[in-house]
Formats: structure tokens, C-alpha cells, sequence
């Protein structure tokens, strides 16, 4: 397969491009003073949170808003603002890293991404001077708490369904707004909230309004079934007058502010997830080294040892993925204010360069979270069902992250026609790579020198990226306007792709710490290797389903027998691998990597 090379990977290149480990950036690469900032975000869960987690699920008066309060007092909330604006100017993989650090919060990881994130970045992105000048200060300190006010009742991944609208009063000095929204996040103690709205019935604007605003009143708190300490209400608009200064971006726009900061905010939610799954995975550790049966602790025995092992592999996957996308959005980033560009118009412009890599993000970030901590119950057994022992929570609390930022069915369909919409309007060559790979199938298959370090992975991610193109490009030809209907397809090579980032990212970082002689080298060698002989047969399993599901006769017949060779790998001894992956964790007592 011909693949472009070039130093900047395009969003979504990974596919197409090859990419230079040494170039990728991995948690190996922190300096001293984010390592500090981790430090610190954990010792505030652990002293301010973690011991008041109940009365937190409990919804204390006024507990949730000070523990904000005391964040925003160690500059948490506005790590990431300019320092202009009160905020701490810290770079896009910081910020990402504390994301990470208080994602173990439960409840209050949630009310701080909601604050930090959508209640705040859609202002200082798209607001006006004065507007930022009004409202960022006090965001990042957290004088002020923010939300975003766009779900409704009969709209939520279909957000421009919404039927909330604004209409220019007699005076034209307020915007009259008028609707519902549902599932607001902090809406119980939030001053300031982004609202999306049609403005004249038909165009879709946001504008931001505060809490004591005359028309917007609030419903009783919702009883969800996990996140229980986030403040989750109803919002209702009955001629809520706005002033019209308090538009934000322009009019008809607002899809530009929605969508821009949800790829900002499913890099993050991964972050979050990410930190919530490492704490699980100690919380398990712990348990299964104390618990006995049989006479001897059930760490001991090989079915809990891959279940550590295996959540382990999964952080470690879901981590070099979401490190390696924030440096790439980080670098893209500068390189557009290098060109002049103002600062938030160059991360948007970044955040949208991978979107492809955020929706990835949110969904293995997701899931692997969602992973461990089922199968931290597990470990728990009977105890994992009850409410004293805290995996119960963060079982609970799991499962809205695969809603959350665009339900994991949208951000996978979202993945395939993001592909499909950069390859029309030239932005990325798909259809040059894709026929390469039909004439490929024709040949003698060939084989490099399996005796090189790491060929024979770099060779199964090589046939990864054949299979998929391979797929997609016979699914699109096959198919082409009708592809975007057939959503099984699209949602079957989206896994192919999201398990070949994992893969090739997950390698990268274990090839630098070779290179590095980084004591967990070995162990990452063996999360990588029995990663990629787990996700060659999953790609197996999904192509299979894409092709029979648009290709008859020979066509067919070749294509899989295509599959069969892009999906073929060394044999490994994963048991043993899992094995040893699990004795490093049972002894650190924790993630290892």
C-alpha cells in the first residue's frame, strides 16, 4: 500500500499516512510540572472529594458548589484559559491531563467538566471582548458556575431538531426566548448557561443567559441512575427576555458552537473516563489481593489475573490514543496562531482538524471504562452489589458516558462520514490508497523480514489499515450515496478503524520505551502484542459482517479471502502475557504503565 509521509498527520491520516513513533507523543513525554499538576488533582480528590462521596450522591446544600469553589482556588477551572482572562494559560495536553487526574471524581468530575467545558468554552471561544471580559474571570475562578442548555425532549443527538426559539421583541432590545430543555448539568446551582435556540423560528443561534433571568424557572432534580451528586434539572423559557448583547456568535450559527466544542468535549470525556477507570482498576487490584477463597487470595487464580490484565491493556490503549491526539491538536494548534490566526479560533480549527481521532476517543474512552468497572463488580462479587463497597458506584456512574457528547452509535457513524465528507472536498485521499488495495489482492502476497524489532506488528497494523481501506472503498463504489443509510457497515468499519489507531498508537509508545530502556517496556510489549492478536480477530469479525453485507459471488469470495490475509497475525501466548501483566499490577498494587 502507498502511504503519504509528511511530519503533520492530517486528521484522520493515520489511515493513509505513515507516521514516525519518535513524533508521537505518549504519558512517557510529561514534564516535571505537569507531573505536579497530576499530583496535585489527585491529592484534591483524595482529601476534598473521594471522603464525601455519599453526601455528595446525597446532593448536600451547597457542597457541590464549593468543592468547585476550592478547584477554582487552585486554578483547576481555568487551567486552560488565557491567563488574560484569570485563567493559567497551561497548553492543550495539561489541560487534558487534569481532566484525566479529576475524572475519578464521580459526580464531581462531572460538574467540573460540565463548568470548565461546555458551560464555559462556548464563550470564550465565540464571545465578543466584552462578553469574555463579563464572564471568564469569574468562570475561572469559579465565582461564577456555568452550563449548556441544548438537549430537549424531542431532540438529542438530532440537535437541530430543537423547537426552543427566540423572538426579537417590539423594542429590539431583548431576544424573547421561549421553549424547554432537558438534562441540564449543574442547572441546580449554575449562573451563567449557553442556550441553544432558533432564533425567528429557523435559525439556530445560542445566547447566553443567567440564572436570575425573569422568565426561567427550573424543574425538581432529577433521580438518575448513577450520577447522582451532579445537579441535573429542567430548564423552562416563557418569554425569557435576554438582551440582545447577549447573542453569542452570530445568528444562524450555532451549530458552528455546538458542534466545535463537542469535539473539544469527547477528547475530554475520554480524559475523564481514563481516570475514572484507573482508579477502578486499583480499587479491584486491592480487592482481589485481600479477598480469600479457597484459602488463598483470588488474585491468585488465572480467571481474576486476566480480568486485571485485560482492563489494564484496555487504559493502556484508550491512554496512548488520547495523549497522542492532544499533542497533535496541541501542535496544530500553534501552527494556526503561527499563521496569524486569534488563539480560539486556532483550537476549534484544531479540535476540528481530528475530528475523526475525538469521536474515536469518546467511544474506546467510553467503553473501556464501561469494561472495567463490570468487571470490577465481578472481582467484588456479591459485595460489587453493594452500596458500601465504591465499585458499585463507579458502575453506576459509567454508564452515562456512552451518551454523553453524542451517543457512541452517532460518534461511530460520525467517524465513517466525516472520512467520507474530507475525501469529496479533497481535504484527504482516500480513493488512491482504496484502489491500491484492490490491486493488491490480485498479487502474490509478500512478505518483509519478520526478524527486524517490531516488523511483525508494524506489518499486522500495515494489513489493518489494507482491510479497511479494502472495506470502506468496495462499500462506498458499491453502494455510494445509499452508503450513509447503511449504518451496520458503517458502524462495523468504524470498530476496524478505532481498534487500528489503538493498535498502531499503542505500538508507538512501546517502541519509544524501548528505545528509552523505560523499565515497563516489556510489559507494554506485551499489552501491544496481545492487543493486536485480540483486535485481528475482531477486524476479521466486522469486515466479514461489511462484506456480507454488500458483496455476492466472486467479488465477495475475494474480498474475503482479502480479509482473511490483512487480518492474519503471529501466534502469541496472550495467557501468559495477561499473566504477566496482571503479577506487575498485584505488586505495584495499581496501573503500571
Amino acid at each position: 500500500m502507498e502511504t503519504q509521509v509528511q511530519k503533520a498527520i492530517i486528521g484522520g491520516g493515520f489511515l493513509i499516512q505513515n507516521a514516525d513513533a519518535a513524533q508521537i507523543f505518549s504519558p512517557e513525554d510529561f514534564s516535571e510540572e505537569q507531573h505536579d499538576i497530576a499530583a496535585m488533582c489527585n491529592e484534591f480528590l483524595d482529601k476534598e472529594v473521594i471522603p464525601h462521596l455519599v453526601e455528595i450522591d446525597e446532593k448536600k446544600e451547597g457542597l457541590m458548589p464549593s468543592l468547585l469553589d476550592k478547584a477554582g482556588d487552585l486554578g483547576l477551572l481555568g487551567a486552560a484559559f488565557p491567563e488574560k482572562y484569570g485563567g493559567l494559560g497551561k497548553d492543550f495536553v495539561t489541560a487534558t491531563l487534569i481532566n484525566e487526574c479529576l475524572g475519578g471524581g464521580h459526580s464531581f468530575a462531572v460538574a467540573m467538566a460540565a463548568h470548565n467545558g461546555i458551560g464555559s468554552l462556548p464563550i470564550l471561544y465565540f464571545g465578543t471582548e466584552e462578553q469574555k471580559q463579563k464572564y471568564i474571570p469569574k468562570l475561572a475562578t469559579g465565582q461564577m458556575k456555568g452550563a449548556y442548555a441544548l438537549t430537549e425532549p424531542n431532540s438529542g443527538s438530532d440537535a437541530l431538531g430543537a423547537r426552543t426559539t427566540a423572538t426579537l421583541s417590539a423594542d429590539g432590545k431583548n431576544y424573547l426566548i421561549n421553549g424547554e430543555k432537558v438534562w441540564i448539568t449543574n442547572a441546580g446551582f449554575a449562573d451563567v448557561f449557553t442556550v441553544f435556540a432558533k432564533v425567528d423560528g429557523d435559525k439556530f443561534s445560542a445566547l447566553i443567559v443567567e440564572r436570575n433571568t425573569p422568565g426561567l424557572t427550573f424543574g425538581e432534580e432529577e433521580h438518575k441512575m448513577g450520577i447522582k451528586g451532579s445537579s441535573t434539572r429542567q430548564l423552562f423559557f416563557d418569554n425569557c427576555a435576554v438582551p440582545v448583547g447577549n447573542l453569542l456568535g452570530e445568528i444562524g450559527r450555532g451549530h458552528i458552537i455546538a458542534f466545535n466544542i463537542l469535539n473539544i468535549g469527547r477528547l475530554k470525556l475520554c480524559a475523564a473516563a481514563l481516570g475514572g477507570s484507573k482508579r477502578a482498576l486499583a480499587t479491584s487490584i486491592v480487592y482481589a489481593a485481600t479477598r480469600e477463597q479457597f484459602n488463598m487470595p483470588i488474585a491468585k487464580f488465572g480467571a481474576i489475573r486476566h480480568k486485571l490484565a485485560e482492563m489494564a491493556i484496555r487504559i493502556f490503549a484508550a491512554e496512548s490514543a488520547l495523549y497522542r491526539t492532544a499533542k497533535m491538536i496541541d501542535e496544530k494548534e500553534h501552527a494556526l496562531i503561527a499563521e496569524g490566526k486569534p488563539e480560539a479560533e486556532s483550537l476549534l480549527g484544531a479540535a476540528e482538524e481530528y475530528a475523526i481521532e475525538c469521536a474515536i476517543l469518546k467511544v474506546i474512552g467510553s467503553e473501556a471504562l464501561d469494561y472495567v468497572v463490570d468487571e470490577g463488580v465481578q472481582i467484588h462479587g456479591g459485595n460489587g452489589f453493594s452500596d458500601e463497597y465504591n465499585i458499585s458506584r463507579a458502575y453506576r456512574d459509567s454508564r452515562i458516558n456512552r451518551i454523553f457528547e453524542g451517543t457512541n452509535e452517532i460518534n461511530r457513524l460520525l467517524i465513517l462520514d466525516t472520512y467520507v465528507k474530507r475525501n469529496l472536498k479533497g481535504r484527504i485521499n482516500l480513493l488512491g490508497p482504496a484502489m491500491a488495495i484492490q490491486k493488491e489482492l490480485m498479487s502474490i502476497p509478500e512478505f518483509g523480514d519478520s526478524e527486524a524489532p517490531f516488523a511483525a506488528e508494524q506489518k499486522a497494523i500495515s494489513n489493518f489499515k489494507k482491510a479497511i481501506l479494502m472495506c470502506a472503498g468496495a462499500a462506498a463504489q458499491k453502494l455510494m450515496m445509499k452508503l450513509e443509510t447503511e449504518q451496520e457497515i458503517l458502524m462495523n468499519i468504524a470498530d476496524m478503524l478505532m481498534d487500528t489507531y489503538q493498535a498502531e498508537t499503542m505500538l508507538f509508545r512501546t517502541m519509544k520505551m524501548t528505545s528509552s530502556n523505560n523499565e515497563h517496556a516489556a510489559l507494554a510489549l506485551d499489552a501491544t502484542r496481545t492487543f493486536i492478536a485480540d483486535a485481528a480477530d475482531r477486524l476479521n469479525h466486522a469486515g466479514k459482517n461489511a462484506i456480507n453485507a454488500f458483496a455476492e459471488g466472486d467479488e465477495q469470495r475475494m474480498m474475503l479471502m482479502g480479509l482473511k490475509r490483512f487480518s492474519k497475525t503471529d501466534n502469541f501466548n496472550t495467557k501468559d502475557a495477561r499473566r504477566r501483566i496482571a503479577k506487575a499490577l498485584l505488586e505495584k498494587k495499581g496501573y503500571i504503565f
